[in-house]
């Protein structure tokens, strides 16, 4: 099925300042050819290779055509192209011009933890409302958000932005490029603390997303944190319009949250109205999530209802909290809770409760791989990780990476799994020991490469399967 038209040469090339050679039209937007599409514009970024070496690939892919600061060696002066000055220059600029020509209201989403899961609760709250679009995956850094604008189609209705951080000053250049009607933040935590004094540092960078917000535009904020003041003061400066939510909010309340089965069940009280809200996962921080949605779907101006019925529907992502079940040789599965993108200390903490609770009769194992960017307390906070309540009803815990070996000595010895270097050697020592019933976690920071444990478990699947 053909699709539509995204970019003309003349309108990008307008909306770059760049030279387009060839009278072209793209459909979409790719920064990988092993995922491009026929019709789509290859923009040549410059990252662990130099996206240039790679065009002629992409032209020979069905690209319509490349974005690039030079014609790449290889390719005919007459290919396809837009040429400007810097590619990443080039691809804010196409992405500024995607937001400005759209009438959609958007909303943008940054927060220590929870900004994928609550940008996805988002896209699903607001689907059965109108065309949306959202951001890819965690598609939320300096490039990932021009992407996601740029890729934004004429005729969207609601937008939904992610936008995170590593370092001071990252998150108010990307909220000025996605101009958000609301902004939200999911929470702050002890997270990137190499690059910050303290939380509040931290809360301060979050609030930047406030920068900005359209004239008159709503700072949906979480009001159970002890930096939330924190919050409050950049928003008052800001001017504001603020919605709370969570335990202690007067608006946007979350009132109890219980867990049955694969499912949470949260109990709301949204502008005063009882609402008992589903959600088809595990976990209290998703119900945390679910209300700041809620709120900030409102501040839209979207519909409450609809936006409930589309929660009903929604589930975690791969990597994010994803629950799975795979056959064992011999008979029985285990259960996986694929949790294995990204890991800070509050991040841990919700995804061991959600193990702790998960419903069975087999044993409670959590692989956890070393959590980054955490300064000088860094050991000091792995090892604390022992002293978390959901602990106690866990059986195994494997320790994955150096900093990991600090929990490690600080778990009694009847709770010590493996204690290992690499996610590669963790797959190994961990299948060995699965038996049916289990219910295993996997986590870590990225660079930990944690999605090689629950590989190496779905392969054992196959192969059950296939015996």
């Amino acid at each position: 099925m053909s699709r539509n038209t995204l970019w003309t040469a003349q309108e990008a090339a307008a909306a770059t300042g760049g030279r387009a050679i060839g009278d072209w039209a793209v459909a979409g937007i790719s920064i990988d050819t092993r995922s491009l599409a026929a019709g789509d514009l290859f923009v040549a970024l410059k990252a662990a290779r130099d996206g240039h070496d790679f065009v002629a690939q992409a032209l020979e892919k069905g690209a319509g055509a490349a974005l690039v600061s030079r014609i790449p060696d290889g390719v005919p002066a007459d290919a396809p192209l837009l040429i400007v000055e810097d590619v990443q220059t080039g691809l804010e600029a196409l992405g500024r011009a995607g937001r400005a020509r759209s009438a959609a209201r958007v909303v943008a989403v940054t927060g220590s933890v929870g900004k994928t899961s609550t940008k996805e609760m988002l896209a699903a709250m607001l689907s059965p409302q109108g065309r949306t679009h959202a951001a890819v995956a965690s598609y939320n850094n300096h490039w990932g958000v021009p992407l996601t604008l740029a890729r934004m189609p004429k005729d969207t209705e609601f937008a939904v932005i992610e936008i995170g951080m590593n370092h001071p000053g990252e998150i108010a250049p990307l909220a000025r490029q996605a101009r958000p009607h609301v902004a939200m933040v999911t929470t702050v935590a002890a997270v990137h603390l190499e690059a910050f004094d303290d939380v509040a540092g931290i809360a301060r960078e979050k609030a930047a997303i406030l920068e900005g917000l359209e004239p008159g535009g709503v700072a949906v904020l979480n009001g159970d944190l002890e930096v939330s003041a924190v919050l409050a003061e950049v928003a008052a400066a800001r001017g504001c319009d603020i919605r709370w939510f969570g335990r202690t909010a007067p608006r946007y309340t979350l009132q109890s949250v219980s867990l049955h089965d694969a499912a949470t069940r949260a109990d709301l009280q949204i502008e005063g109205r009882g609402i008992t809200a589903e959600i088809q996962s595990l976990g209290a921080h998703f119900a945390m999530n679910a209300i700041g949605a809620l709120a900030a779907v409102t501040a839209l101006g979207a519909d409450l209802d609809l936006a409930l019925s589309g929660l009903a529907h929604w589930a975690p992502v791969k990597g994010r909290g994803a629950r799975l079940t795979v056959p064992v040789p011999g008979g029985g599965e285990v259960t996986v809770l694929d949790d294995a993108y990204n890991a800070n200390p509050t991040s841990v903490a919700a995804a061991l409760a959600v193990l702790a609770a998960t419903p069975g009769s087999g044993r409670r194992i959590a692989c956890l791989g070393d959590m980054g960017e955490l300064g000088p307390e860094a050991l000091a906070l792995h090892a604390g990780l022992a002293e978390l309540p959901a602990m106690a009803a866990l059986d195994r815990v494997y320790c994955v990476g150096p900093m990991m070996g600090a929990l490690h000595e600080a778990l009694p010895e009847t709770r010590r799994g493996g204690c290992v270097a690499t996610s590669a050697e963790a797959a190994q020592v961990l299948t060995r020991d699965l038996r049916a019933g289990d219910i295993v976690l996997a986590k870590g920071s990225l660079y930990m490469q944690m999605a090689r444990v629950v590989d190496a478990i779905r392969e054992i699947g196959q192969g059950s399967a296939s015996s």
